[in-house]
């Protein structure tokens, strides 16, 4: 049996990727997105996921490239002047893992961002981290430590399948290979802490460009078990995405997503985790 979750990213970021978000839930295809607590549009997103009930709403955890949720002053060691984390993944991977006090701040920031999704009155459908930090394993340590005090069920392990991708005429490098191995360490948290998660994940490779004829190749290639595909779509590209994702394709990663038809390329049930 073949079972997929479509769901999507940064929820709460604009306004123009909320209304995208609602609209493919509404019109379209997608079961779940992952909110952004923080964002500049997520009181938006809360409005509106209040006014879906079937739309799964998780936690799109930011430690990095985003804003954060305490004050400058309670977390001096990771965020500028502005309240926002840097962008250097691997330095701010460094800082995490060798420095106890950054711990400490990056505890609390996460601890927040869980909180601050409990004050919603949603119900927390599952976790991630933006652009995948919670593949560090003190990272995802955290995430899941701290989450289950807020009763995080399920956790988004990014183990896109290279054959997969192969089939659909796309290369995947050693980078790739690499992070579909490591994922392994982060699935092994999951499960240790009685956590669900999803056999494969797909969005890495083609991120900003799941197009309808790409979808078509990967949902007729899909493996057994169960998937999540994830998105990042928005109505137009707004001043954010822009600055944020200029090589982006939301708006074409939208109309995949109100694509019904899709539904119809292969025999599959849209109810993963």
């Amino acid at each position: 049996m073949k079972h997929v979750v479509f769901t999507a990213d940064d929820f709460g970021l604009s306004e123009s990727v909320n209304e995208a978000v609602e609209r493919a839930h509404r019109d379209g295809i997608l079961n779940a997105a992952s909110l952004m607590v923080a964002g500049p549009a997520a009181a938006d997103a809360v409005r509106r996921a209040r006014a879906l009930p079937s739309l799964r709403v998780g936690l799109h955890l930011v430690v990095i490239e985003g804003p954060a949720v305490l004050p400058v002053t309670v977390i001096p060691d990771l965020v500028d002047a502005a309240g926002q984390f840097p962008s250097d993944q691997f330095r701010l991977g460094v800082r995490y893992f060798f420095r106890p006090h950054v711990r400490r701040q990056l505890a609390a920031e996460i601890r927040a961002q869980f909180a601050a999704f409990a004050a919603t009155g949603l119900t927390l459908d599952h976790a991630n981290a933006h652009k995948h930090m919670h593949m560090h394993p003190t990272m995802g340590r955290l995430m899941i430590d701290i989450g289950r005090d807020f009763g995080l069920r399920a956790v988004r392990v990014p183990a896109e399948p290279p054959g997969v991708l192969a089939q659909c005429g796309t290369a995947v490098g050693l980078g790739g290979r690499a992070l579909y191995h490591w994922s392994k360490l982060l699935r092994r948290q999951v499960r240790a802490a009685g956590m669900v998660t999803t056999d494969h994940c797909f969005g890495i490779a083609w991120t900003g460009h799941m197009t309808g004829d790409r979808m078509r190749c990967l949902l007729a290639e899909l493996p057994e078990g169960t998937s999540e595909i994830y998105f990042h779509p928005a109505t137009s590209r707004d001043a954010t995405m822009r600055l944020l994702m200029p090589g982006y394709e939301p708006e074409a990663e939208f109309a995949t997503l109100l694509d019904r038809a899709l539904l119809a390329t292969a025999a599959i049930h849209t109810d993963a985790m």
